[in-house]
């Protein structure tokens, strides 16, 4: 496990980021731990956004996804990158960037799946940090 690790630390130090960002947005719970990874790459703000779709096996837990928790912070005119550790559907991410929608830009990260950034595209994938 340990070597899986250090490959997914170093596709995060190496792929190639050429936009700038004001501020990173993690889709709370998946994406807290890449977006921590990210945020130490690029030292911007970091906020979270809670929003719940399906259960800790991957199951849909509800028809759409749900918004958790109200947004907290400001981000109307700034550019975000927003996190999330996979997308499958693209439903979650999709829902984010609609409640984002006052940002100037929304570009979208996953450690696996369709993104602007990804580190992986594969249908089986599992997470280091998962126990």
């Amino acid at each position: 496990m340990e070597k899986n690790f250090n490959i997914l630390l170093t596709r995060f130090r190496d792929i190639d980021i050429p936009e700038e960002f004001d501020m990173i947005v993690a889709i709370a719970n998946g994406g807290i731990i890449p977006a921590g990874i990210l945020n130490q790459r690029l030292n911007i703000e970091f906020q979270t956004i809670k929003i719940n779709l399906r259960d800790s096996a991957q199951q849909p837990k509800y028809d759409m996804p749900k918004l958790l928790s109200p947004v907290d912070f400001d981000f109307a005119g700034k550019r975000i990158l927003l996190v999330d550790d996979r997308v499958k559907t693209g439903s979650t991410i999709e829902f984010a960037k609609e409640i984002l929608k006052d940002a100037a830009v929304i570009k979208t990260f996953a450690v696996n799946g369709n993104a602007d950034y990804a580190l992986y595209d594969e249908a089986c994938f599992r997470f280091p940090w998962i126990l």
